[in-house]
């Protein structure tokens, strides 16, 4: 076919792979003189139909993506030459060799180097998990990665190709299972035909532990179903700690069972790979505790995490708040009354409406009352998403709305007399002004702010050598974040 010219426009350079009825070419645009990948699926005998479908499925996807990490769309359209039938994929041609072509070429791979393109992956993976539905790529393993050379000190830019295995979430499940994928790389869910976005994960840790090794995964022995690497490598406990939780078997949040479990997100294995979270037998005597008189009720599970704050009562300090909402309120109440029944139409409409504001602050200071007496608060947080819901006298709310846990980012702890505006791109709200645990997702704030019952503390108490609100949310910031495995930050 060398020398041939596709639909007209695209002349075949030479054949890039090969395999059955797929052929992958290289071509020039005699249009624009730039070169370019089409991707074949001919007519034969060992056609089927998953294999068409999944060609479909993957122009497709490609059409409706854009990053700069994956090569560009192009073109699709059907062939129909005397010496080729079938479907062609036209995508922009990236010059770099593939990480599997690297190695065999005798390239190693350090340390912080493995970590930048695991960094790069984690980002494309976020890009495509995130998109609506999300977008399972299926088939990662180094032949399907590339690497530019070498710039500076950056190992090279990093491409995701071949989406050939790709699936859509939302896609139906039954009949016919077609397992894809390469063995190896390939998550012990997957053979079954059942996909998540940890499932590509799994295929990621496959992959940089080939990076760091040099051999297959297969060629490394396995206990109890999982790789076992740690003997091949020299890395630091951080990052093989890191790798193992790729690699996990287990990736259902919804069993109760205990044990390790692997990243159930991109966002959550890329913040564990920036700000990895380990206890030493130095650090697990540091592990706070939930101080005696705290009334938050917390439980948890592999599958979720509720986090109940009961009303606060009664206290001193609010006795003030009764008697300034009561003055504030009768004041408004006489001044209002005498300036709309009294005055002339329309200065009474004019004054009716001018009290408008100081009505909300008064209704504002009942509500705060109402709240601190009977008001009960509950962070909920699932394999779905994440939600903060506030109920008085059988009203409910939430604020901010339900959004899905792969959006969280980042928890931070803010004390009373330190805090400031958040103005980057993930955290648009301003942080609270009193202390409080702030979970970001969404670009929202799911602000946590606790009621300990400082009345009931004995002044001889260890405790009472220090701030028991401070101590009672570090404790609850610490289990969020060993739950999340998502490093506490924040002032």
């Amino acid at each position: 076919m060398q020398g041939g010219i596709l639909n007209e426009i695209y002349q075949i350079k030479s054949s890039l792979s090969k395999r059955g009825g797929r052929e992958t070419l290289l071509a020039k645009n005699l249009a624009t003189e730039e070169l370019v990948v089409v991707k074949l699926l001919k007519f034969g005998l060992d056609a089927v139909w998953e294999d068409f479908k999944l060609f479909e499925r993957e122009a497709k996807t490609l059409k409706n993506i854009n990053h700069p990490a994956i090569p560009q769309y192009l073109d699709y359209f059907e062939l129909d030459l005397p010496y080729c039938q079938g479907f062609a994929l036209v995508q922009e041609y990236i010059k770099a060799p593939s990480l599997e072509a690297a190695i065999q070429a005798g390239r190693t791979f350090s340390e912080s180097e493995i970590k930048e393109i695991s960094e790069a992956l984690l980002n494309i993976l976020q890009y495509l998990h995130q998109q609506q539905p999300s977008i399972i790529h299926r088939d990662i393993k180094p032949s399907n990665i590339l690497l530019t050379d070498r710039t500076g000190n950056r190992v090279g830019q990093v491409f995701l190709i071949d989406f050939g295995a790709v699936k859509n979430v939302a896609a139906a499940e039954g009949g016919t299972i077609t397992v894809v994928g390469t063995y190896g790389y390939m998550p012990p869910e997957q053979f079954g035909g059942k996909t998540t976005p940890a499932s590509d994960l799994y295929s990621l840790g496959a992959t940089l532990i080939y990076l760091a090794t040099g051999r297959h995964p297969t060629e490394l022995p396995s206990k109890a179903g999982k790789i076992v690497f740690e003997p091949s490598v020299q890395l630091s406990p951080a990052l093989i700690q890191w790798l193992n939780q790729l690699i996990e078997p287990n990736c259902d949040l919804e069993t109760e069972s205990k044990g390790s479990r692997r990243f159930n997100s991109a966002i959550e294995a890329l913040q564990a790979l920036k700000q990895p979270i380990s206890l030493n037998k130095d650090q697990a005597s540091e592990i706070i505790r939930q101080p005696a008189h705290s009334k938050i009720k917390l439980s948890k599970t592999p599958a979720k995490i509720d986090v109940f704050i009961p009303a606060q009562g009664f206290t001193p300090e609010l006795l003030f708040v009764i008697a300034f909402a009561i003055f504030w309120n009768s004041f408004l109440v006489v001044w209002t009354g005498a300036a709309v029944f009294m005055a002339p139409f329309p200065i009474n409409l004019v004054f009716a409406l001018f009290s408008i504001p100081f009505w909300t602050v008064g209704l504002g200071l009942i509500g705060s009352i109402l709240f601190s007496l009977c008001g009960k608060t509950k962070l909920k947080i699932t394999s779905k998403q994440i939600s903060l819901t506030y109920e008085c006298l059988g009203i409910r709310y939430q604020k901010p709305k339900a959004t899905s846990r792969q959006n969280i980012t980042a928890i931070e702890r803010f004390t009373a007399n330190k805090w400031r505006s958040r103005t980057d791109k993930n955290h648009q709200q301003k942080t609270p002004k009193s202390s409080a645990v702030v979970i970001w997702a969404n670009g929202q704030a799911y602000s946590i702010r606790t009621n300990f019952i400082k009345n009931k503390i004995n002044p001889f108490d260890e405790i009472s050598k220090h701030n028991p609100e401070d101590m009672e949310l570090n404790w609850l910031a610490q289990e969020l974040s060993q739950w999340l495995k998502i490093p506490v930050t924040g002032q």
